[in-house]
């Protein structure tokens, strides 16, 4: 073994109101932790599982892709997809561990059934403080009350446009009016702060930028802007229909007047900014031009059970095995605190080295 390898595998141990913390070789504090509940999801976007007849057209007349290479998502199997109880039991575990930060995600999380009772089971947690979700709220208001009264705290919505075409041509969906309802009814319900993301492709939605960002000013919520990655299921990303954060920035500016939010953390993923005489604001995220992988404190758990230290994971850690074998809570925590110390320095979009996700993001969890 190395003498690089043997540092990456000692444990780094930092203790706060007695409990040791998720320390990294990096000297990272792991404080966030998203949840997959499925890897199945109602929509086929583009930018993740491109199934749609438009996606097709996008990929073959800009990246010269095989035409009748179509993409079929595999889903998990019920078996292999973590139980309630063994959510739970992770969290409760990770929790020990010092994360404070839980967001649910998919797939689309909606699709699990009666996730509310997941949702109550994870806010009892001690040290859980703050319990959100990422969904496409096309079936939100179906559960958004109980989910509320179980005790999700905050919501964030994907709407990549709000042009009905160009909303269908991403999402492969007729759904643009469902989930701008969604978002009016979180914000009735007192989810704070409501966030809406948009994925920005060049030539498909940049256009809609400044349009996204009065909707925000105008309903008063927080808009994020996140930069194009490579984690859709052709595997067929390029770099070139990235619009960088610093573009998205200067054609805001232009018609905005904005005012920069300090960061509260150091690991904060958005560049934030206050849209002046108004509620909204606005967010920019920006993996590929400008990573913050240096401040990262997140961890995956997928829906079937898989620990991922990076969303550019090339290797998975099994942890649905080994809860599903041992009823020991002290090899588990054992095990996170050694995937812990393996975790990446960060990501190589735009690298040689780069090696594509095996998965796509609908499977890793958002």
């Amino acid at each position: 073994m190395t003498s690089e390898s043997f540092v990456r595998r000692r444990f780094r141990i930092r203790s706060e109101g007695g409990r040791s913390l998720l320390v990294d070789s990096f000297h990272r504090t792991l404080r966030d932790l998203r949840v997959s509940v499925t890897d199945r999801c109602n929509f086929r976007c583009l930018y993740c599982l491109p199934e749609s007849e438009a996606a097709e057209n996008f990929y073959r007349d800009r990246w010269k892709f095989r035409s009748g290479d179509a993409i079929r998502p595999r889903w998990k199997p019920k078996r292999d997809i973590l139980t309630f109880e063994e959510i739970t039991r992770f969290v409760r575990l990770a929790a020990r561990c010092g994360i404070e930060k839980l967001r649910v995600t998919g797939g689309e999380p909606l699709l699990r059934r009666n996730l509310p009772d997941l949702i109550r089971r994870l806010a009892e947690i001690p040290g859980i403080r703050d319990l959100a979700m990422t969904t496409n709220g096309f079936t939100f208001p179906k559960s958004a009350r109980l989910l509320r009264a179980a005790g999700l705290q905050r919501v964030s919505f994907s709407l990549d446009s709000f042009d009905p075409d160009n909303f269908r041509k991403l999402t492969g969906v007729q759904g643009l009016e469902q989930v701008t309802r969604s978002v009016k009814l979180a914000q009735q319900l007192g989810f704070s702060p409501v966030k809406v993301n948009a994925v920005v492709i060049k030539d498909i939605n940049d256009h809609e930028i400044v349009a996204l960002a009065r909707y925000a000013r105008e309903e008063g919520v927080s808009m994020r802007f996140i930069e194009f990655m490579p984690l859709d299921a052709r595997k067929s990303w390029q770099r070139e229909h990235v619009v960088s954060g610093r573009d998205m920035f200067s054609r805001l500016r232009e018609e905005f007047s904005l005012t920069e939010i300090d960061s509260e953390r150091p690991a904060e993923t958005a560049r934030r900014w206050r849209i002046d005489d108004s509620d909204g604001e606005i967010g920019i995220i920006a993996p590929v031009t400008e990573p913050f992988c240096g401040h990262c404190d997140r961890l995956r758990l997928t829906a079937d059970g898989q620990v991922r230290t990076c969303l550019f994971s090339v290797q998975e850690h099994d942890f649905r095995s080994l809860m599903r074998s041992t009823g020991d809570d002290e090899v588990i925590e054992t095990r996170l605190r050694e995937v812990v110390s393996l975790k990446e320095s960060g990501h190589r979009i735009g690298r040689e080295d780069f090696v594509y996700p095996s998965r796509s993001m609908s499977s890793i969890g958002g």
